[in-house]
């Protein structure tokens, strides 16, 4: 979907200050793309990834995406700064609690994940589609989850919201193909995070006990197979999210 020369590729990946995110922006500049970073406030982590970033490095913006107008402002302040060629909607919340908690939670935590991980990529699509109709070609990545696919305990919201993800993707890709717009999504299973590590001590045994491979996944594994999708070789391919499970499910 993308051939463009490696002077005129530039990303958005949001959610870029550590974990998945940093690892895709790394492996982006790496494979010639100018990355544009994004986090939801000014931190040291965001600042060192875009140091690592050196010269392919294509601005640092910060926008809480649970904010109501900070997609607009977000978008608005990239393109100022030069055109964008792909997006890769990485960031997102996970809240871990029971379907049974009192309305006052579930609601909390319901507005807050359909904020960050729909309402904000399905805004910066919107943003996204129109700027590359003009140009004539782009590709977006939705970074989703397992979950959407398979459900999860103390996970309805979250899983409710990727499986809102991927099913956008697909019907996206179908609409925008005839403009030469791909659009893809990947969906990793664990995920061998700084966050991810914090409190999982007890559970690793039973985690890796579910998994084929015998490990989890790292975040190098998530932004290799981003890289792909946004590269030539995937010219042919729109629609598909790419499981990244260690052949621990399979739909």
């Amino acid at each position: 979907m993308l051939p463009l020369t490696l002077e005129s590729r530039r990303v958005l990946v949001t959610g870029s200050s550590r974990g998945i995110g940093q690892a895709i922006a790394l492996k982006l500049a790496s494979v010639g793309w100018e990355v544009a970073v994004h986090g939801s406030a000014p931190s040291d982590d965001l600042d060192d990834t875009k140091t690592n970033l050196g010269a392919a490095s294509a601005g640092k913006y910060v926008a809480n995406l649970s904010e109501p107008n900070s997609v607009t402002r977000l978008w608005n302040a990239v393109i100022a700064d030069g055109p964008v060629h792909a997006l890769v909607n990485n960031a997102g919340i996970y809240i871990q609690q029971p379907f049974s908690v009192t309305d006052q939670e579930y609601e909390k935590a319901s507005d807050l994940m359909w904020s960050v991980n729909y309402h904000a990529p399905i805004q910066l699509m919107r943003q996204a589609i129109s700027h590359f109709e003009n140009s004539g070609q782009g590709s977006i990545v939705n970074v989703a989850s397992r979950v959407g696919f398979r459900g999860e305990a103390n996970a309805s919201i979250y899983a409710a919201t990727k499986a809102a993800i991927i099913n956008t993707t697909r019907s996206l890709a179908v609409e925008l193909a005839p403009k030469h717009i791909g659009v893809f999504g990947i969906a990793p299973g664990w995920v061998d995070t700084s966050v991810m590590r914090d409190g999982m001590n007890e559970r690793l045994p039973e985690i890796l006990a579910s998994i084929p491979l015998g490990r989890m996944a790292s975040p190098a594994d998530c932004a290799n197979a981003v890289a792909y999708l946004l590269s030539s070789d995937a010219s042919y391919l729109s629609g598909v999210t790419l499981d990244i499970n260690g052949a621990s499910y399979f739909h």
